[in-house]
């Protein structure tokens, strides 16, 4: 039996999860070390007094990272091994030629976010953040403006949203049950908040550092680079769709993504030598965003709101500070949802804040002086507005319909779902969206098994 002290009816837990990105926010400076000690903090209570979600003392703590390992392995391997990819990619040259084919005005910069876009419709999220941000940072000279970086994290996020190989959260849906063709609307709005975000993002960019127009005569492509970058990727979509459509009991045992990502760049460390002097700076920002990961992991949320669009919008915004797995790991225990709408807010939300999604943070690695939020927020004012325009677009023209839950008969009641299945939770943010129930008409489109 676990129990827990609570301030004015909240759970200590939350309060110190909200004192860490609170430090987060506050000392962008230092944010691993704030990171790591409300890690500590928040494990050290749950050790001695709370319990974990899977027991009290030792044994929960171990069985709780028992759960937990796989997607930290993941995450650690995949932000070191794409900031290795980044660097095959940067020395194949071939961003120094895209100049010759982006138009030269602010157009150049929207055109980047464009592709970015669709890179990420049949990419991870965090291999196009960092080819885009390695591409922006050669045709803008290393100058690229905070706003522009925030779009660039939008771009990848959103560009994933209405795919089932873009975007870990989709992909999840989709092994889970939930049809591909039942989250592609999430396009819909996807499309809208990129020109919401996109055009002033690229302003921006224009007015703080033109897209180089000329390019350095006499540049030769490093093709094996190419074909290295290539093969990296191919492994990285090739294993995830293997593992899950395959072996999907498989997949929470073991990080096969991960393992795919790193024994690619080690087969092709015969033909060119990885660039292993980034691994410290990128290892170190998987360290941060895996402390938050577990911190999080460790909160007493049992449930969701009400399904609703509603609560759908509210989970956006609570992705901001929190990785969206675990939001989308309850959602579907829960079920009742628009899967489209539930697919663009996790996968979008988490674009507001640097530290909101993994794309965010591993383009922090390459960019530092994006741990900013306050900076993040000023001169990325036009994601949120994104998120909320595409939101409100997609609700208009698509219609919230819901689907019935497809774990169990539609005519049973959906019980609440328990800490030990969702194995991880969301901050203590998500746990005041107020359900709003609203009346809905029948589902137009069903999810199948």
């Amino acid at each position: 039996m676990t129990q827990t002290l609570t301030v004015a009816g909240i759970p200590l837990e939350f309060l110190l999860f909200a004192g860490t990105l609170l430090g987060v926010a506050l000392f962008h400076a230092h944010t691993l070390k704030v990171a790591l000690t409300g890690l500590a903090v928040i494990g050290a209570y749950k050790l001695g007094y709370s319990g974990f979600p899977d027991g009290p003392g030792l044994a929960g703590l171990a069985a709780h990272l028992g759960h937990e390992w796989v997607l930290l392995a993941n995450l650690l391997m995949l932000l070191v091994g794409f900031a290795l990819l980044a660097r095959f990619f940067d020395a194949s040259r071939i961003p120094d030629v895209l100049p010759r084919f982006l138009p030269d005005d602010w157009k150049g910069g929207f055109v980047l976010l464009v592709l970015i876009f669709v890179l990420s419709s049949f990419l991870d999220n965090i291999a196009a953040a960092i080819i885009g941000g390695t591409v922006a940072a050669s045709v803008f000279k290393g100058r690229v403006h905070i706003g522009y970086l925030a779009a660039i994290v939008a771009a990848s996020n959103a560009g994933g949203s209405g795919s089932v190989v873009g975007d870990t959260t989709t992909t999840m849906m989709w092994i889970d049950g939930v049809a591909p063709l039942d989250v592609v609307h999430a396009y819909v709005a996807a499309v809208v908040a990129l020109l919401i975000f996109g055009v002033p993002a690229a302003l921006q960019q224009h007015r703080h550092q033109p897209i180089a127009a000329d390019v350095e005569p006499g540049i030769r492509v490093d093709w094996v680079r190419v074909g290295i970058v290539a093969f990296i990727l191919a492994s990285a979509i090739a294993t995830n769709m293997f593992v899950n459509l395959r072996y999907r009991e498989l997949a929470d045992g073991f990080p096969f993504l991960g393992f795919a990502v790193f024994s690619a760049i080690l087969l092709c460390s015969m033909l060119r030598r990885p660039d292993w002097g980034v691994v410290p700076e990128a290892a170190k920002g998987a360290v941060f965003l895996l402390a938050l990961v577990l911190c999080a992991s460790m909160m007493p949320v049992e449930h969701l709101p009400l399904a609703s669009w509603q609560t759908a919008l509210g989970l956006g915004f609570v992705s901001s500070v929190f990785d969206n797995i675990p939001l989308t790991k309850l959602a579907l225990e829960q079920g009742g949802y628009d899967w489209g709408f539930l697919a663009f807010a996790v996968g979008f939300g988490g674009s507001m804040l640097w530290f909101g999604s993994s794309a965010g943070v591993a383009l922090s690695n390459q960019f530092p002086q994006a741990r900013s939020v306050a900076a993040w927020l000023r001169h990325g004012w036009h994601v949120p507005l994104g998120y909320v325009a595409g939101f409100v677009a997609m609700l208009l023209v698509m219609g919230w319909h819901p689907h019935q839950p497809h774990r169990r008969n539609p005519a049973q009641p959906a019980p609440a779902p328990s800490l030990s299945s969702a194995r991880s939770s969301m901050p203590a943010a998500a746990s005041v969206l107020a359900p709003v129930p609203v009346a809905v008409s029948p589902p137009a489109r069903a999810s199948a098994q």
